[in-house]
């Protein structure tokens, strides 16, 4: 009977937090998986997402998945947020499940799945900044990004900025630091669209999304 009313009084706490704060869900539909530079899947991708605010903070999990069932293109991560006077600080356990029947959801050292990522990022007037840094998990070499945006254009229908980023070891095809992600984004209500070079892999992305 005691375990009866503990599992209750955890369920009544958890469903008031989370009338205290907002729930989201939503996907998008892109015709390729571009991040950071870096191609994920080789294929169109679907890539929902959940997330729970309450305050300054929010959780969420968010994954990609390639339509075509391409080798490589599957991610399913968790991630903490707090944001606090414009800047923002996010803890990302990135996973990468081949869902083969060994995937190691349980083991997080550098034999395991995970890439786990701290992140920091605000806005000064039209301009954006962010850094980032893998800290545990698969990548050894604590790869580190770091990009530079600027909105160039803004009106009740379409946004659209310039960015520059810059990364190491996972991010390039040598060790060292080098540009690989620089472009435009354009984006109107649901609708997204970017061009990208990576001057690194010497190659170039058209990406189009689609938010529902």
């Amino acid at each position: 009977m005691k375990t009866i009313k503990t599992v209750i009084l955890l369920i009544l706490l958890s469903t008031s937090i989370m009338m205290a704060g907002d729930l989201s869900i939503g996907a998008d539909l892109v015709n390729r998986y571009v991040w950071r530079g870096c191609d994920f899947g080789n294929a169109a991708a679907v890539q929902p997402g959940i997330a729970y605010a309450v305050g300054n903070f929010e959780v969420g999990a968010w994954g990609s998945w390639s339509i075509n069932g391409a080798p490589g293109g599957n991610e399913n991560d968790l991630y903490l947020s707090y944001s606090l006077k414009g800047i923002s600080i996010t803890i990302t356990d990135y996973f990468f499940p081949e869902y083969t029947g060994d995937d190691d959801i349980d083991q997080f050292d550098e034999d395991g799945g995970h890439v786990f990522e701290a992140m920091v990022g605000t806005e000064l007037g039209k301009f954006s900044v962010m850094g980032a840094m893998n800290f545990m998990g698969v990548d050894a070499d604590n790869s580190m990004y770091f990009e530079l945006g600027y909105g160039i254009y803004s009106s009740d229908e379409i946004e659209s900025s310039i960015f520059l980023g810059a990364g190491n070891y996972a991010y390039v095809v040598e060790e060292d630091f080098n540009i690989v992600n620089v472009g435009i984004s354009v984006s109107k209500g649901n609708l997204s669209a970017a061009y990208i070079i990576n001057p690194d892999q010497k190659t170039s992305f058209l990406t189009f999304g689609l938010s529902i």
